[in-house]
């Protein structure tokens, strides 16, 4: 049984998720203490309990301490088994956090599987709905499994209550990726989420966005939710290129003004343009593991993060290939796998 320290790196919640995805792949039990160490409240949150919970059905595993609060957890995986799956964070914590740690294992087993998730779709510090969309599954797309991704109903913080539907196509095996160039800027676009607040707010972050990126009236939106639990804002950008599709975003918040958000999301858009590189921070964590299970490919990026950094200490602890990260030039750094 391996031993994993969630203290390490980053410490936060993606030591675990990525430990639950492996383990459910590759069989190897495990064990992590010191979980989510470095966090304001350490041990596992509701939404790292469904993650658990959520692994553990899909390979039919044997838990210990999967409980809010809990520091340390023991997980035993027999066999991955697909099917649907209904899975109720029952807060606002991320929907994109829980299927991160269970779509591994899913789009490489024998059959195809659903997977209901109820919970936040935008959420800070984890990937929105939008970014699995447009710019994450795409991607995953051309290495062979195929997940279709709808909708039902947005949730955000703190009301939560926001539904996600997937549809897993599993591959026999996944083939290796490669983004080096980034090629030309195809479009540039804008929307806006609101949901129980007024409509200035999302038309003053639209006027941010297209005065700085020179986004089109044609290329900018406001989506106007009806039936979500409660208020809520959340801002997107995002940037078509010859070679894919970068997203990025930011959370209102209570107290937080229209201008702000937007910027947040702008300044990280400007930050991809001016360095060039095709994968953005973001995309560059999320690529890490299916590439790790291709073994094979390559992407080239900004100076990686601790988080990507401790993305690949933990992949290391599972399985046998070669990652390497390397700078460049300028800003620009290439991670290679195999």
């Amino acid at each position: 049984m391996l031993t994993i320290d969630g203290a390490q790196g980053e410490g936060g919640g993606q030591i675990l998720r990525t430990s639950l995805a492996l383990s459910a792949l590759t069989g190897t039990e495990f064990e992590v203490v010191n979980v989510r160490a470095n966090r304001a409240k350490p041990g596992l949150a509701r939404q790292h309990v469904t993650a658990v919970q959520a692994a553990a059905r899909v390979c039919d595993a044997t838990v210990r301490g999967a409980e809010v609060g809990s520091r340390a957890l023991c997980f035993q995986p027999r066999h991955v088994r697909p099917g649907h799956f209904t899975l109720d964070i029952g807060t606002a914590g991320s929907t994109s956090l829980v299927l991160q740690t269970i779509l591994p294992p899913l789009m490489l087993a024998a059959r195809p599987s659903t997977i209901t998730l109820i919970g936040g779709t935008h959420n800070t510090k984890a990937p929105p709905y939008d970014f699995l969309e447009k710019a994450f599954l795409p991607l995953l797309a051309r290495m062979g499994p195929q997940v279709g991704l709808s909708l039902s109903r947005p949730g955000f913080y703190p009301a939560g209550g926001g539904q996600v539907e997937a549809r897993v196509t599993p591959a026999d095996r996944l083939t290796a990726l490669e983004l080096t160039e980034r090629g030309s800027v195809r479009e540039r676009r804008a929307r806006a989420w609101l949901s129980a607040l007024p409509r200035h707010i999302g038309e003053r972050e639209i006027q941010v966005a297209r005065d700085a990126l020179e986004i089109p009236a044609t290329a900018a939106e406001i989506r106007e939710v009806g039936q979500a639990r409660g208020p809520g804002n959340a801002f997107m950008v995002e940037i078509e290129t010859d070679a894919l599709t970068e997203v990025f975003s930011a959370i209102g918040e209570r107290g937080k003004p229209a201008e702000t958000v937007a910027q947040e999301a702008v300044d990280d858009a400007q930050a991809w343009l001016a360095a060039g590189a095709p994968v953005g921070p973001h995309l560059a964590d999320q690529l890490l593991l299916p590439l790790a299970l291709a073994g094979g490919g390559s992407y080239r990026t900004s100076a990686p993060t601790l988080h990507t950094r401790t993305n690949v200490d933990v992949i290391r602890l599972f399985l046998d290939v070669p990652i390497r990260i390397a700078p460049l030039q300028g800003d620009i750094w290439e991670v290679r796998v195999g």
